[in-house]
């Protein structure tokens, strides 16, 4: 409790006491807050007793009475509560009322905890009893928890007096205990939401649902000496063989039996002499951590992963810490003004040019989504090597190519995996029992990861309702009929929602009672208006309820490369890389890609200008199709690909000018390589329409073929 004095009397803290306001002797600061006695005017209270206390305010200074509550104030309230009977008890005493003035209800501060009251610990501290408390909502539909975001322990996904969500992000709920622990300890500085990090909206919320924030500083910082610890250095040789005479723990000041600590975990060491360090090394790696970062090692199962689905799920897992690990040591930008194309080249960094994963494809589409769950099931698979893919037919053998040629089959595929049902373009995932068991959900996910930062197209086939139950964005968004696509469950709940007479919905009710009953919602209903709260209750249910485990598998699949964890700081950037239509091409946009490269001369400047307002109106003739190519097939030409992947083009695509003696030969040349494309310099319009035309269409057919 803090030292207070009011004018030379001292104010203590007695475990023996009795509140003169609850007539409790409990001593639980947390719960009731601090309980203070003034022994010269023989009174003691709890100090929430005191601030929710319906006839008593804080009419004095801080350092008066009890933190501004006078004396005579208090005890004038010990009196007038006296002559009141507790609701709940039933025993003389009762300070706090319901603040709605019609409203009789009346109970000590206590027993109002168990009656379920909410006390407002804010501006003039009003109580409310249980039926005029006030509540929260799901203006969206959240995908519902499956833990408390504080303790992690099961929550019953119901809003009630326990049970409170964050207001910010929606996804956050917690246990009312777990939250007020939470508040007393972080206090007004650091309280925030434990998932989204909001601290304006969530404290204000969390006071009008009766959560007591202290206005002080974090509890571990008012710990004397309480980070210590991290002032003491690891000093411990941890070579398979020690050297040093003096031992493991000493370490001279500098030379060969100085202890390095390794450079990525701090928490192993060695002495030079020991690893066979140079003198002037300063970099070293620990075996686990060189074994993580670097892959260099494989990673060993436990003995009880023995079938053959456990070991892939345990491998999974393991892979997923690593990948956890090196993307928490890479650079990270702030998301608060990043870009879904930034957020992917930072988390492309991750992969190595030097160590590649084969993959070998057949000339069938349908080989494509196989080629991929047979690379991610091998034992050694690595999500940061730089993917190395081979089709059995192929004749040119062209590494870039190949790779985005295989990256936009996978999307298409998996587009039409068993595990999404929908229109095209707006996929939700479906309850399969044998994907489930295969643990398909986690390998979709992973792939399409995998994909993404690999330089992969947009996905562009998420419904809002998927991306919403992955990552909370849109934020006020809520399960619309058009969610269920062409199914026979939608055609029987339009017709629920389309009923305009009672018959009409108990007929369509009726039809739909096998579904109704799956989904706990078949009910009497006795208006009409009711059949919205229906219909809402079952879109809940078959879009979000009914797949929490795919949906949390998936979720792991997308964790990988640490591509979920990024999408969901900065979800408002990455809707439209998830969720279509994707993109189409203009001549605008193709124009943007490219970087013009001009030569010095300024007569050779003339030329090239020229030609590069022929390749602008070569670009408009094409998205208007009055050339033979298309703007798909221009950047084809360019760069091996029809659309512009999710993380950009690297290195970014450049054009130069080509002057060559003889314009009859001169055609336009590309590097997929390098995404450097050159045009010629030519007389005319048509002629270079003509050149250009010739060139990218026999590059279009040689691809097909």
């Amino acid at each position: 409790m803090r030292a207070i004095k009011e004018k030379g009397t001292e104010i203590k803290d007695d475990k023996d006491l009795i509140c003169d306001l609850c007539k409790r002797s409990d001593n639980s600061p947390k719960k009731y807050g601090e309980k203070i006695t003034l022994e010269k005017h023989n009174l003691t209270v709890h100090y929430f007793c005191l601030l929710v206390s319906s006839g008593v305010f804080q009419r004095g200074e801080e350092d008066e009475g009890i933190l501004g509550f006078l004396v005579d104030d208090i005890k004038k309230e010990i009196r007038r509560s006296s002559r009141l009977k507790c609701t709940h008890c039933k025993k003389n005493g009762a300070s706090v009322g319901c603040y709605i003035k019609s409203c009789r209800q009346v109970v000590h501060f206590p027993c109002g905890i168990e009656q379920e009251f909410i006390f407002q610990f804010t501006d003039s501290f009003p109580s409310y009893c249980k039926k005029h408390a006030p509540t929260q909502t799901c203006a969206s539909s959240p995908s519902l928890p499956l833990s408390c975001s504080v303790c992690l322990e099961p929550i019953e996904p119901i809003l009630s007096f326990n049970v409170l969500k964050c207001p910010a992000c929606h996804g956050s709920w917690f246990h009312r205990d777990c939250v007020q622990q939470n508040a007393y300890s972080a206090a007004m500085f650091f309280f925030k939401c434990t998932l989204c990090n909001n601290k304006d909206q969530f404290q204000q919320e969390m006071l009008r649902m009766g959560i007591y924030i202290p206005e002080r500083d974090a509890s571990w910082e008012l710990e004397e000496n309480a980070f210590g610890e991290l002032l003491q250095v690891y000093q411990h040789c941890d070579a398979a063989k020690c050297r040093f005479s003096g031992g493991r723990t000493q370490s001279s000041q500098s030379g060969l039996f100085e202890i390095i600590l390794c450079k990525f975990c701090g928490s192993s060491g060695t002495h030079r002499k020991c690893s066979n360090l140079r003198l002037y090394d300063t970099d070293w790696s620990c075996a686990d951590c060189k074994a993580a970062v670097e892959g260099k090692k494989s990673v060993p199962l436990p003995n009880y992963a023995t079938s053959p689905l456990a070991k892939r799920q345990e491998r999974k897992r393991l892979l997923q810490s690593i990948s956890d690990l090196h993307s928490s040591l890479i650079t990270k930008r702030q998301c608060v003004s990043a870009t879904s194309h930034e957020i992917l080249m930072d988390l492309a960094y991750q992969i190595s040019q030097q160590q590649s994963t084969e993959v070998l494809v057949g000339d069938d589409d349908y080989e494509v989504q196989e080629a991929a769950l047979r690379v991610l099931r091998q034992s050694d698979f690595n999500p940061r090597y730089t993917l190395s893919v081979k089709f059995s037919k192929d004749k040119l053998n062209s590494k870039v190519r190949n790779q985005h040629l295989f990256l936009k089959r996978l999307i298409q595929n998996l587009q039409m995996s068993e595990i999404f049902e929908g229109p095209e373009g707006a996929k939700n995932l479906v309850l399969n029992s044998k994907a489930l068991r295969d643990d398909l959900y986690f390998e979709v996910g992973s792939l399409l990861a995998l994909s993404l930062v690999h330089g992969g197209p947009p996905v562009g086939f998420f419904s809002p309702a998927l991306y919403h139950s992955l990552f909370h964005y849109p934020t006020n968004y809520r399960p619309a009929l058009e969610d269920l696509g062409d199914t026979a469950l939608a055609h029987k709940i339009r017709r629920i929602a389309g009923a305009n007479t009672m018959k009409e919905l108990k007929y369509a009710m009726h039809s739909a009672s096998q579904y109704l009953e799956a989904a706990g919602c078949w009910r009497n209903i006795s208006k009409l208006s009711e059949k919205n709260m229906l219909v809402e209750d079952v879109l809940n249910f078959y879009l979000i309820i009914r797949v929490q485990m795919p949906l949390q598998r998936f979720r792991e699949g997308l964790r990988t490369l640490g591509l979920f964890e990024r999408v969901q700081m900065c979800a408002e950037s990455f809707y439209s890389v998830f969720c279509g239509p994707v993109e189409r091409l203009t001549a605008e946009s193709v124009m943007e890609l490219f970087t013009a490269q001009f030569s010095e001369e300024k007569e050779q400047q003339a030329k090239e200008n020229t030609t590069l307002s022929f390749w602008k109106q070569y670009l408009h003739e094409c998205e208007d199709g009055r050339c033979a190519a298309s703007l798909e097939d221009v950047l084809t030409f360019a760069t091996a690909t029809d659309v512009v992947p999710s993380i950009g083009f690297n290195p970014a695509l450049s054009l130069s000018f080509l002057n060559s003696p003889d314009p009859s030969c001169a055609f336009p040349q590309s590097n997929c390589d390098t995404n450097h494309l050159i045009l010629p310099i030519l007389a005319s319009y048509e002629i270079f329409k003509k050149h250009l035309d010739y060139t990218v269409c026999q590059f279009s057919v040689m691809q097909a073929t």
